[in-house]
């Protein structure tokens, strides 16, 4: 039986080969079909069908115009996490000379099991972090000599009794939140399943709310109400005075997202509420009540990761419009009163948008900066910003190795210059006319989290838990 079974293998293997056109003409005993026309490729461009079916062509009608934009203008507060509650600063004054003025380390940075998330904040001459264990420092913003520093976590006792829904230990999975900054407090979003406010000037704890999921994003305050989004896609409005809770809104509960946590949006009574299901969802601030919902998806058949629709950059609230990108691959511009889209844009991003003057800046996952007209949504043009910037890491021998390029954060348009931060550790400037590469930092880590600024200078925090200041 071995013997009959090896000759079976030994045509079949046969057979398998001569279907090859290469080596079809050397098999012995008439094996390749020696009738048969030989066929071979011709010389050709290999084209990523990815690529190809993502890629945002130049618009011919935009060839050569230039675009409007406004001058910097100073940033006296940066109390939210994209500078106000709109999510909307256009032109700042800040980091005129690039140069760092000083470094601040805030505590415990990203690990296996910490991840640093929070976007920096500012007022009042302080600046105010968020570690990756929960614990919130308040630094000068002039020397960077800490003020305070507030553990937020929940004690053992705490925890043991199931007060804030771990039941038994404080420690793990409790990554993540953020900080805003409004009417003397600072507003603490965690991921121990809490919500905090201290005081603003000592870091005193005024009042703690225990939720039921974990908090992976930054608040945001408006007028008398604190907005968050938890990670099973609920909405809440708490009282800023008393923490108790106004109301709440559920939406698609969706477990795929996004290793990065967005804020809500406020112009006046409306609320834009980002989920990681693609929802972007309009509310009426004071009630809850929907007032619209948009899906931001675009699946392919291409990219399995389409199927991620997290909306994990902040949308923007600019002129009567949202701006909001998603995961799956689209950009899209809805009028903020009926959530009507104006135009929209195969792009897949986890940033924020800028609408600036007459465009709109936003910087694809794959480190594409694109520049779309705020009207139209036709396309200036696009920068490869990996651009040389393309390694090879890992492996043997040569052997087995893995491509890696830079992940991007940002943009932030301060003093005449297109600012972003990326994984390679580098604050790096573009001229926002043109894309070209300008100047660039070095931050001493890798960042993943897009600059603020505040009274002329910049601050990033970069990954592994330091500060930074550049003037």
């Amino acid at each position: 039986m071995n013997r009959v079974l090896k000759v079976a293998l030994l045509c079949g293997l046969a057979v398998t080969v001569a279907s090859c056109g290469t080596v079809r003409r050397v098999l012995p005993f008439g094996l390749g079909g020696q009738d048969q026309p030989s066929a071979t490729a011709t010389e050709g461009q290999r084209i990523s069908v990815l690529e190809f079916e993502q890629q945002l062509a130049p618009s011919a009608a935009l060839a050569g115009r230039d675009f409007f934009l406004p001058g910097p203008q100073a940033a006296t507060a940066w109390t939210q996490p994209g500078g106000g509650a709109d999510n909307a600063v256009e032109h700042v004054i800040a980091g005129a000379d690039l140069t760092v003025a000083w470094r601040r380390d805030i505590g415990t940075g990203s690990s296996r099991d910490h991840q640093v998330m929070a976007p920096v904040v500012a007022d009042n001459g302080r600046v105010f972090v968020l570690d990756g264990e929960s614990t919130v420092t308040a630094v000068d913003a002039g020397s960077g000599n800490v003020a305070w520093r507030t553990d937020i976590k929940p004690d053992e006792a705490e925890a043991s009794r199931g007060l804030f829904g771990f039941g038994g230990g404080s420690s793990g999975g409790g990554f993540g939140g953020g900080v805003a900054i409004g009417g003397g407090k600072v507003f603490v979003a965690s991921g121990y399943r809490t919500v905090t406010a201290l005081d603003q000037a000592t870091g005193a704890v005024l009042w703690t709310t225990p939720v039921d999921v974990p908090i992976h994003g930054a608040p945001t305050v408006a007028g008398s109400r604190l907005f968050v989004v938890d990670v099973e896609n609920q909405m809440f409005a708490f009282d800023v005075n008393t923490g108790q809770q106004d109301w709440s809104y559920r939406g698609i509960p969706e477990p795929a997202r996004i290793m990065r946590a967005s804020s809500p949006a406020v112009t006046g009574d409306t609320v834009i509420a980002p989920f990681s299901s693609g929802e972007l969802i309009a509310l009426r601030a004071s009630t809850g009540q929907s007032l619209w919902t948009q899906v931001l998806a675009r699946t392919t058949r291409t990219s399995a990761l389409s199927e991620i629709r997290d909306i994990a950059g902040r949308p923007v609230i600019s002129r009567g419009v949202v701006y909001a990108v998603s995961h799956s691959g689209q950009m899209a511009a809805l009028d903020v009163r009926s959530g009507q889209p104006k135009w929209q844009l195969p792009v897949s991003g986890v940033n924020a948008p800028l609408p600036v003057g007459d465009v709109v800046y936003v910087v694809s996952k794959s480190g594409e900066l694109t520049v779309v007209n705020r009207e139209t949504g036709q396309v200036y043009w696009t920068r490869d910003l990996n651009e040389g910037r393309t390694r090879k890491e890992g492996g043997f021998l040569g052997f087995f190795d893995r491509t890696v390029t830079p992940e991007w954060s940002g943009p932030l348009l301060a003093s005449n210059r297109l600012l972003l931060v990326n994984s390679d550790g580098e604050l790096v400037a573009f001229d926002p006319k043109t894309g070209a590469q300008t100047a660039s930092v070095r931050l001493g880590g890798p960042a993943f989290i897009a600059p603020a600024a505040y009274n002329g200078a910049l601050y990033v925090l970069t990954d592994r838990g330091v500060l930074v200041s550049i003037r």
